[in-house]
């Protein structure tokens, strides 16, 4: 519980420093403001690009790009999921038998690499990632669902509803959302660390918004910068959006273990 709650507070955190960039950063995140490469300082606290301009301000202004995409692809995947899921687990039979071979086509798929084919094919932009992202994350949480919702049909409150002509309509909002909701969140939460990460990739390969100042377009800007290696730059200019993609991300797998546990603990009960 501790750990749960250290987790949230950091992604809270994260959130406010993206929410009010403006304020948290003293130095503008895409104007210059120092010297070009400079080293972390009182008046840089994370140093500068080649640009001169501050990288604190990148990084708490990328905060808020990366928390809209995680949370945005999340809930999109998450919410479509799990009302595939549970009409699969419904309606059974051939519905459920094409939905199931359509979770199996989009599982054997690799991630990454069909990702970066309709990221280039769609073009930049954080609406476009937000739809590449969450077409490749519903299916997990459909499948859970689903069969959340196949076990839910064999108790007797559901029969007896049913019996007395309550549709689908009727049932989800009774029973089958109420069931699956801890489920659902936690699957939320999962896929929100995942689709910050990938955003990252994306951008990282340079099919992200170029406008965005992402964590991941901070880092394909420094990686591309020639001889960064070479000189010093690389521990700040590199290491920055990395460990705060590290903590980020971390934070919401902790939180949705924690949160998982919370929700198998439950149905036990």
């Amino acid at each position: 519980m501790n750990a749960a709650r250290i987790s949230l507070a950091i992604i809270l955190l994260v959130t406010a420093a993206g929410i009010f960039s403006q304020w948290v950063a003293v130095h503008p995140h895409n104007l210059p403001s120092g010297n070009a490469l400079e080293a972390p300082s009182p008046n840089h606290w994370l140093g500068t690009d080649d640009l001169g301009i501050d990288l604190w301000a990148q990084i708490c202004h990328g905060a808020g790009v990366s928390v809209l995409v995680g949370v945005s692809a999340a809930l999109l995947a998450g919410i479509g999921g799990s009302l595939i899921g549970m009409l699969a687990g419904y309606l059974g039979g051939i519905a459920d038998r094409i939905t199931m071979r359509m979770t199996d086509m989009m599982i054997i798929l690799p991630d990454l690499p069909t990702m970066i084919v309709l990221g280039a094919f769609f073009g930049p932009g954080l609406i476009n990632i937000i739809l590449v992202l969450a077409l490749f994350s519903w299916t997990g949480t459909a499948r859970i669902i689903r069969s959340r919702i196949l076990s839910m049909k064999q108790e007797q409150y559901i029969a007896a509803a049913q019996s007395y002509g309550a549709g689908f309509v009727h049932l989800a909002k009774t029973h089958f959302i109420p069931g699956v909701l801890p489920i659902a969140l936690a699957s939320i939460i999962r896929l929100t660390g995942r689709a910050i990460v990938a955003e990252a990739s994306l951008s990282f390969l340079g099919l992200g918004d170029p406008t965005s100042k992402s964590w991941g377009l901070i880092l394909n800007h420094a990686i591309n910068f020639k001889g960064i290696y070479f000189m010093d730059c690389w521990k700040w200019w590199i290491m920055s959006p990395l460990v705060a993609i590290l903590i980020l991300v971390g934070a919401f797998a902790i939180l949705a273990r924690e949160n998982e546990t919370s929700a198998v603990s439950a149905f036990q009960k």
